[in-house]
């Protein structure tokens, strides 16, 4: 069984993934998705988004990153995958699932599930494109606004040569929105040759089980359930293993909350890292009561050096901030 971080755009940056990844229970992690459109990217771009690949593309715990790419050219997603993987990127993952309006119009994400003949394009040129000992993965929703085309985009995918597929088991237009269909992860699995990881409302050791009862897939990827409650990946390894295990506590995760601070306010300027630190918080508050009362301390708070008090952090001089 493989336990995967899943990439989330605006919030699973290199800070939130070195933290998580400190926790334990993750096999692996993804970049945030690198967008491509129609040139070859600078590696600078791959740096700002994929920093780990300075470290051998691993986070500082030593868990193994791997780089999402988006975009809809065949031909430019390919050639950008190989410098990926000239720099160090492991995998190369394709996004086929970011439900952003912003990212569609674009003819980026989970519009192109549309599309079949075109994912299998886009796969089967990085496929040519990257090293034949480089993994290319791909993941995939259910479809646009309905799953009934989800079989044909997953076999799509597998033919192309994803080497497995991560399945967001909800639409684009569902976005969010509960349930997560974990029936048709199976009906996935029926139908292609390659591994297939559940992924989507996984927020407790609980929906786990129902997930695996349901879905049959051994592999999951855990995105806003593992932010929310960062030993997820613990203890579900540990149920899996048939250990007790006694689940993170608020003051467990002090020390992670702050490490994320500092780190926000080293590399973020003083105008995005409060918000940076209050999207995390917000998301604790589903697990821990005493995060919904920091949240309220913080809310509508700006200034670094009180947030830094709060949080029992030494402040970070603004000089020392990235702009």
């Amino acid at each position: 069984m493989q336990i995967a971080l899943a990439p989330m755009e605006g919030l699973v940056d290199n800070i939130l993934r070195d933290v998580l990844t400190r926790v334990g229970g993750i096999d692996w992690c993804v970049t945030e998705f690198i967008r491509v459109c129609d040139r070859l990217l600078p590696p600078s771009s791959f740096d700002k988004l994929a920093p780990e690949l300075r470290n051998g593309a691993r986070t500082a715990a030593g868990v193994p990153m791997r780089v999402q790419l988006l975009g809809s050219d065949p031909v430019c997603l390919a050639e950008n995958a190989a410098l990926a993987c000239e720099l160090g990127a492991p995998v190369i993952d394709l996004n086929f699932g970011c439900p952003a309006k912003t990212v569609n119009k674009s003819r980026g994400g989970a519009v192109l599930l549309k599309e079949p003949e075109l994912l299998h394009a886009i796969v089967r040129e990085v496929r040519r494109a990257v090293p034949a000992h480089i993994p290319v993965t791909s993941k995939m929703r259910l479809g646009f606004d309905s799953p009934d085309g989800a079989l044909e985009c997953a076999t799509a995918l597998a033919e192309g040569g994803s080497a497995h597929l991560v399945v967001h088991a909800r639409t684009k237009v569902e976005g969010y929105k509960p349930p997560a269909h974990w029936e048709w992860v199976a009906r996935v699995q029926d139908v292609v040759k390659v591994p297939v990881f559940a992924n989507g409302e996984i927020w407790t050791v609980d929906d786990w089980r129902r997930c695996r009862e349901v879905s049959g897939a051994e592999d999951i990827m855990l995105g806003r359930g593992l932010v929310s409650r960062p030993d997820l990946g613990l203890q579900i390894a540990a149920a899996r293993d048939g250990r007790e295990y006694q689940p993170m506590s608020w003051e467990d995760l002090l020390p992670l909350l702050r490490e994320f601070w500092r780190q926000a306010q080293a590399k973020l300027s003083p105008r995005y890292a409060p918000g940076r630190m209050k999207q995390w918080l917000a998301m604790l508050t589903r697990s821990y009561p005493e995060a919904v009362v920091l949240f309220a301390e913080l809310r509508r708070e700006d200034d670094c050096a009180r947030i830094s008090r709060l949080l029992g952090v030494e402040a970070v001089s603004i000089e020392a901030c990235v702009a």
